[in-house]
């Protein structure tokens, strides 16, 4: 039989990335990926032009295709994207904004104003989301309110994944998935909300066409510069969370994906009927009648890295830095670290938080410093487990991914031991990819379901019950920072 598979896409947020995944759930090609740096300032913003995403995307395209195995019979096209990101189009369907990612935070005075009008645990119960700067109603009052020119000339808000239909095949669709990351869609009804579009200041039809079904082929010089994928079904994106649970196989209750990339986010993933989130948590859709819950971090990575590059690390010897961490006695640093200098999302939702370091004295070195730094991440994300196992409780494993949790086991080890849960090693290199091809497979009734498909996992880290016990009392001076500079 010829083999069949996909091509999975992955617009992330700091590289894209193209995979073909084969109907084994294998990934046939793997690492074509393309770097990029956002745009920050110190005012809050965080964009990326949405044409550069675009080119990028095609460049992957070119490349995954040009490393197609031999005989490969391509049966449709998948797509992972960030969560919470925007950008208008005009009515030509060209960009009017850059792509405003998840990590933009000014609109937060916006989002302190909706508090003051609207109930948001009702809004919160209904759409899965908060009133906070990363999701669109907040974000667009902003954008009206500073930009009033620019939304004159909008047409129309979407994702970058949509964006990239709407380049690519000349519309665009938004899957449900998508749309539950919006704080516009009322989970239940799969519909938009109409609390939620009042408060953003649009109607629906600003929004895509709210469909989970494929778009059939390219249009134009795209299909003459890729003719295997002319008359292929093009499947809107699916959050980049959603996908990176499925890819990793993470996957009902009793599994949590814990992802440490630039940001963060500990997430349960299952099929069935939505649950109302605690307060602290979110809910989304994660694609063919799922849905996931949990917290996303603005910190996890990046704080690793700052830390890093602040204090002059040397990049080369990464390696001995590792080892001198994992040698380090828990908590012997006398640090307390808040690590929200990116802002915070989960739990706390503190939309101005800014970072902070207790304890501070002439002994303490870089390594001590990394090391508290490490151990104050892995806090918030036990914060975050606590939540998650009084909505969804029986969670007795976590599988980590991402970058942060493949480079340092000394990292996983401190994350078993705050979270008091085994933290077992995910070897998929490309889950958000992978978990995008395996639910348009599912689709394509290539496979009978992505839970039917394994994962490859590697070595599982137990957790140190003494460990455990400190880490849960350094948690209250962590506690006790976080009300002194951010507030109760």
């Amino acid at each position: 039989m010829t083999p069949r598979g996909v091509l999975a896409l992955d617009l992330g947020s700091s590289s894209v990335r193209a995979g073909l995944v084969g109907a084994d759930g294998e990934l046939l090609v793997a690492g074509v990926r393309r770097p990029y740096r956002l745009e920050t300032a110190a005012d809050g913003r965080s964009q990326v032009d949405a044409d550069e995403l675009v080119r990028l995307l095609a460049s992957a395209i070119d490349e995954a295709l040009a490393v197609m195995p031999p005989g490969l019979e391509l049966a449709g096209v998948a797509m992972s994207t960030m969560w919470h990101s925007v950008c208008g189009v005009d009515r030509y369907g060209r960009a009017t904004t850059p792509v405003l990612t998840w990590a933009d935070r000014r609109a937060s005075q916006d989002a302190r104003d909706l508090r003051e009008r609207i109930d948001e645990r009702a809004f919160h119960r209904r759409t899965g989301c908060t009133l906070h700067p990363s999701y669109l109603p907040a974000r667009l009052r902003w954008l009206a309110r500073t930009q009033p020119g620019v939304v004159e000339r909008t047409a129309g808000w979407v994702s970058p994944g949509e964006y990239a239909l709407l380049r690519f095949c000349g519309a665009a669709r938004v899957s449900t998935s998508m749309a539950s990351g919006t704080g516009l869609l009322d989970l239940r009804r799969a519909d938009w909300d109409a609390e939620a579009l009042g408060a953003a200041g649009i109607d629906a039809w600003h929004l895509a066409e709210l469909s989970d079904a494929p778009l059939d082929g390219l249009r134009g010089d795209w299909a003459t510069r890729w003719p295997a994928l002319t008359r292929l079904p093009w499947f809107p994106a699916v959050g980049d969370g959603a996908c990176s649970n499925l890819g990793c196989g993470a996957l009902g209750t009793g599994r949590a994906a814990l992802m440490v990339g630039t940001s963060g986010a500990l997430r349960v993933a299952w099929r069935g009927e939505a649950v109302d989130p605690p307060e602290g948590l979110w809910c989304y859709g994660a694609g063919g009648g799922r849905f996931v819950m949990g917290g996303a971090l603005s910190n996890g990575g990046n704080v690793a890295g700052w830390v890093r590059d602040t204090l002059r690390l040397p990049g080369d010897d990464l390696d001995a830095a590792e080892a001198a961490i994992a040698g380090m006695t828990p908590l012997a640093t006398g640090l307390t670290v808040l690590p929200l200098l990116a802002g915070e999302r989960g739990p706390g939702y503190a939309d101005d938080a800014r970072g902070a370091v207790a304890g501070l004295s002439l002994a303490t070195t870089p390594l001590d410093l990394l090391r508290a730094t490490l151990e104050g991440v892995a806090m918030r994300f036990a914060l975050v487990s606590d939540l998650l196992e009084g909505a969804l409780p029986g969670t007795d494993e976590i599988l980590a991914t991402g970058a942060g949790m493949r480079r340092s086991p000394a990292w996983r080890q401190i994350m078993a031991d705050a979270l008091g849960r085994p933290v077992t090693e995910s070897l998929v290199d490309e889950a958000s990819t992978r978990g995008a091809g395996l639910l348009a497979l599912e689709a394509l009734g290539e496979i009978e379901s992505v839970e039917s498909v394994g994962a490859p996992a590697g070595a599982t880290l137990a957790p140190d019950p003494q460990r455990h016990a400190a880490y849960r009392e350094a948690m209250e001076r962590q506690a006790a920072l976080y009300d002194l500079t951010v507030g109760g």
